[in-house]
């Protein structure tokens, strides 16, 4: 080996150089001559140089894009008449951002700028993470930057300090114990998670335990700020697919409601329109052609008895609910179950003629408790949500129930687009989870539910925008200050203009008032306030969030901030996905002004 070693040695140093056999032995053997050795030094301190111009490098470049983002930030924020906020100020007093957070910021949303980063993240935290050592580092960086940045805490208790201090800015919270279950961990191997783990609680169960929790922890929070029901904005919120043993079987009731409900008129696209016998199916044993097994239905009876003590908690301490939406193969189910709990926690007394219900004669609102209490999610971005919405305010009207409704354009796009067979073979799989495939779509249409063009759904959100701002007028005109709303809205979204569009309307319809002293300022009254809300996820589009406080006046919280918690071993999962999934919040270049924006704030916090 040695000598073919001084071969190939010999046949690679340049003519008129002269080596010694000795020398060029001792290189092969990994002698240490003093001539070796020097030169083993000197390549050492080349090495050393070219690793200390490398970092030199990459700090000017760094540098250099930082100055860019930053300069480019300061013009956005002048362009849009923000430079006072852009400043650290602003009209209410806010105090400035500190400069931690604003430097946590800027390198998060640099991370998120980069699309492939963004695809790879779950598979680099799962690999990561299982590495002994590595494991430690990966977590301490996660926790620095996207934990701290997305998540209120470990715990409940752990994100009071942030909930005080938004309350303080006249910002609300919409609570989420956000430890997600997914396909193989909903097939019973999930880990133990929460504070009962150590009770050899069922992983669902955990999270039924944790959710009641969650609700004493926000009613507490809220009795200290609010007297009565008026005024509460901190609400909770929940996904029935962690509440299940088996997310299987929200998919497979899916299916077999889509098989056996019958039809709407006028008819309403997958996944349809939720019906109040839904669920009478969980009293009567299963027949042997339905893909519904005994043990789904008891599951399913499980869940029932679960959401109803969740939501008596609730309606006891005050605490709004808002059943968050999912995918479409497991929709219709969610939708069963969240009008069964509608149609039981919303009920509002009998009516009598003269208005919308007419009016309940002798029962004073204390007595139906905080109304709406459940709301449902209508995802802007499905086919049916303009006609299915359009039918859920007719239905509570006829009915005699309070409609809770979050407007949300909706998160699960690119994981609907590989699910459905028609645009498998053309949507960019890397945007979706790794476990997407066509098995598990259950629409029976030739085209995706979704809208495939953002400019589509964007069309949809507005457009239901302008009809539940109507509905709320409605109410307003049609109710006393005495009375429970018969509606609520909580709009969700990160859009400039949707949010815009929100408040001339509420401006256009007569339910509030410009302010001529105050430029762009609006009141909006009480009766107004309890009945619309707007709500962005923690972390995200903070510049939109205090746009909208300095812009609307309002005796509570106009704004809310949906802050998810839980142990970060338990939240990497949700960092993960929500990598993937918040793409559509970030997308359009969401991503490179949220960037901007901290760096310009940095720029001017330091350098004047």
């Amino acid at each position: 080996m040695t000598m073919q070693l001084l071969l190939v040695a010999k046949l690679l140093l340049p003519r008129g150089r002269v080596v010694s056999s000795r020398a060029l032995q001792v290189r092969a053997i990994g002698g240490t001559p003093a001539s070796f050795h020097g030169v083993s030094k000197a390549r050492t301190f080349t090495l050393r140089r070219l690793t200390v111009l490398g970092f030199a490098s990459g700090a000017v470049l760094g540098a250099s894009a930082f100055a860019y983002d930053a300069r480019a930030g300061i013009a956005a924020a002048q362009d849009a008449q923000e430079k006072v906020r852009v400043q650290g100020s602003s009209t209410s007093g806010r105090p400035p951002t500190p400069l931690a957070e604003l430097l946590r910021s800027y390198a998060v949303f640099s991370f998120c700028s980069v699309p492939k980063l963004v695809e790879w993240a779950p598979g680099i935290l799962a690999t990561f993470t299982t590495i002994p050592g590595l494991r430690q580092v990966t977590e301490a960086v996660v926790r620095a930057t996207f934990f701290d940045q997305f998540v209120g805490g470990d715990s409940a208790e752990e994100a009071l300090p942030l909930i005080e201090g938004l309350r303080a800015q006249n910002t609300g919270c919409l609570f989420a114990y956000s430890v997600e279950v997914d396909e193989a961990e909903a097939s019973g191997h999930a880990r133990e998670h929460g504070r009962d783990a150590a009770a050899g609680l069922a992983p669902h169960q955990q999270v039924v335990n944790e959710t009641l929790h969650c609700i004493d922890v926000a009613a507490d929070f809220e009795d200290r700020y609010t007297r009565g029901l008026a005024g509460r904005r901190t609400w909770v919120a929940i996904k029935l697919s962690a509440m299940v043993a088996d997310a299987e079987s929200l998919r497979r009731f899916s299916k077999y409601l889509l098989e056996h409900r019958p039809p709407t008129t006028p008819p309403v696209a997958f996944p349809g329109c939720p019906l109040p016998s839904d669920l009478d199916i969980l009293a009567t044993p299963p027949r042997p052609e339905d893909e519904l097994t005994k043990t789904d239905i008891i599951a399913l009876g499980e869940l029932r008895e679960n959401l109803i003590s969740i939501c008596t908690r609730a309606r006891a301490r005050g605490v709004r609910l808002i059943f968050d939406a999912e995918y479409s193969w497991y929709e219709p189910a969610i939708d069963a179950f969240t009008l069964d709990m509608m149609r039981r926690f919303n009920k509002l007394p009998a009516a009598s003629r003269g208005s919308w219900f007419g009016r309940p004669t002798g029962v004073p609102k204390e007595d139906v408790g905080v109304q709406p209490l459940v709301y449902a999610t209508y995802q802007a971005y499905l086919r049916r949500t303009p006609e299915y919405l359009a039918q859920s305010i007719t239905a509570a009207r006829k009915e005699g129930y309070s409609l809770g409704v979050k407007l949300v354009r909706g998160a699960y796009h690119p994981h609907e687009l590989v699910a459905h067979p028609s645009t498998n073979a053309t949507a960019d799989a890397s945007l979706a989870s790794p476990t997407t495939s066509t098995s598990l779509s259950i629409s029976p249409d030739p085209f995706p539910p979704v809208w495939q063009d953002k400019a589509d759904t964007d069309a949809r959100y507005n457009a239901c925008v302008k009809t539940l701002v109507a509905a709320v007028r409605d109410d307003v005109l049609a109710r006393t200050p005495e009375e429970a709303p018969t509606i609520g809205v909580l709009f969700g979204t990160h859009n400039w203009t949707s949010a815009g569009l929100i408040v001339e309307e509420l401006v256009r319809q007569g339910l509030a008032t410009a302010r001529g002293a105050e430029e762009g300022v609006v009141e909006v009254g009480d009766a107004v306030a309890e009945r619309v809300t707007v709500g962005q996820l923690y972390g995200m589009t903070a510049a939109l969030t205090s746009h909208l406080v300095d812009r609307i006046r309002s005796s509570s919280p106009f704004v809310i901030k949906y802050i998810p918690y839980g142990r970060l071993s338990e939240v990497m999962p949700y960092l993960g996905r929500r990598a993937i999934e918040n793409k559509s919040v970030l997308g359009n270049g969401a991503a490179e002004e949220e960037r901007r924006r901290a760096a310009a704030e940095i720029w001017v916090r330091i350098f004047g």
